[in-house]
């Protein structure tokens, strides 16, 4: 059995500092690598992530004086220590070329026995493992760390295709027990899960937000009144999310889906932006890290501040509005059934996305369970898409899909067949399996 008493992280950029920070604050030793520099300190890059460690907000550090238990170092000089190091964390840039090359140069120096792990968020594991030996092939998983690190729950790892057991094991007790993370166990498939279904939502909400806001008149600000609190998704809806990520990101996102996504994946419709946000992109109007993007707040002479939005089909800004929704879109099950503009959008937007998901079995994840877990712990739903499916009657959803002419997803066409009327039973402790028979929740 592998054991983890020791950590390197190679790259100290935002999520190789907040690893190393999480295993320091356990009392875990680590080695912290990155460029050399010129001149006189060769370790300055990575000396100054010790600094930012405490800097940032939140500090990544818990105490101060946890920082003793980082050792720093430069890939020039250093990088033959990680054979004293039970598990070698890549958080290198998300450039496959660039991570290929440099575990080529690593893999001799690491000790046999020790784990090595890639930190992406969306490069396939088959491509870096690609005419890779058949040690590294063993060794190496994905572990997939949400930012910020010591605050986000999620972390999804993944196998690759000859991984050892043991190496999953040995992360999963490390790091869901001594760094405490929520472990979701993923495919190696474009974007796991969390971004899989929530680059979904965020993608395909803008082209259905447009069409409401053409058809039925809906704002931006109704919009994520809608997709907030109602459906058990956080304060920031769909374009303040976006605005918080920044529409450079998610253009990235939307690109690297084209060319991954499965010929066929409902997905592939809105790889693409709107023209509005196209336009938005093209002027550089990206969200908060521009000063605004679909809301931006105003300082005004006076002191005071007001927030405005930006009306995608004026292409102005213009004051943001207060929003009071109907008394009967306050919760899920009532908002995606009812009979209105707010009520279609919502179930455009919210069911397609759980339909989504529900499709994705066992393409990204073997059980509902894992995939549950990454929504709740990675994005803050409230409940996952299964959960938000049984809050709402799974069969309601299969009568108005088959009502539609729409073709009924995997897991509910499983469910239905399996006779059954939810995913879970007895208060959440049983799942229903692909094989269509409950079983215990792990």
């Amino acid at each position: 059995m592998r054991e983890i008493r020791s950590v390197a992280v190679l790259g100290s950029g935002t999520m190789g500092l907040g690893i190393a920070a999480l295993c320091a604050n356990r009392g875990i030793p680590v080695l912290l690598l990155d460029v050399a520099s010129e001149g006189g300190n060769r370790n300055a890059v990575a000396e100054k992530a010790l600094e930012r460690m405490q800097s940032i907000r939140p500090p990544a550090l818990d105490d101060p004086e946890n920082v003793r238990h980082i050792k720093t170092g430069n890939f020039d000089d250093d990088l033959a220590r990680i054979s004293e190091c039970d598990w070698v964390c890549e958080a290198i840039v998300e450039d496959l070329a660039v991570k290929r090359a440099f575990f080529q140069k690593l893999e001799p120096l690491r000790r046999d026995g020790s784990i090595v792990t890639t930190n992406t968020s969306g490069i396939p594991l088959r491509a870096i493992c690609e005419g890779m030996g058949e040690r590294f092939r063993r060794d190496i998983a994905v572990t997939h760390f949400f930012n910020p690190v010591n605050i986000m729950k999620l972390l999804e790892l993944v196998p690759g295709e000859d991984t050892d057991p043991e190496v999953m094991s040995a992360l999963s007790q490390f790091c869901g027990g001594l760094l405490g993370k929520g472990v979701v166990y993923a495919k190696d498939t474009v974007n796991f899960i969390g971004n899989r279904i929530g680059c979904f939502w965020m993608l395909s909400g803008l082209h259905m937000a447009r069409a409401a806001r053409i058809n039925d008149g809906l704002t931006a600000e109704t919009v994520d009144a809608l997709m907030s609190a109602p459906v058990g998704l956080p304060g920031t809806g769909l374009y303040g999310l976006i605005d918080l990520i920044g529409l450079d990101v998610m253009d990235f996102v939307g690109k690297n889906l084209d060319v991954n996504l499965p010929a066929g994946d409902a997905g592939r419709a809105y790889t693409v932006f709107p023209p509005e946000e196209a336009a938005m992109l093209a002027r550089g109007q990206l969200g908060r890290k521009t000063g605004g993007g679909f809301y931006k707040l105003v300082k005004h002479s006076d002191g005071s501040k007001s927030k405005e939005t930006f009306d995608l089909g004026a292409q102005e800004w213009r004051a943001a509005e207060e929003i009071s929704l109907n008394a009967i879109h306050t919760d899920l099950g009532s908002l995606v059934f009812a009979q209105d503009a707010e009520g279609r959008f919502a179930w455009d937007l919210m069911v397609g996305t759980l339909c989504y998901a529900a499709d994705l079995v066992p393409e990204i994840s073997d059980d509902i369970v894992n995939i549950d877990r990454a929504m709740r712990w990675g994005f803050a739903w409230s409940k996952g898409p299964f959960e938000m499916l049984d809050a709402i009657g799974p069969l309601r959803v299969v009568e108005r899909l088959e009502r539609e002419g729409r073709p009924v997803p995997a897991m509910l066409s499983v469910l239905r067949a399996a006779g059954k009327g939810h995913f879970y039973v007895d208060d959440g402790a049983r799942y229903l399996g692909r094989d269509g028979a409950y079983h215990a929740v792990p």
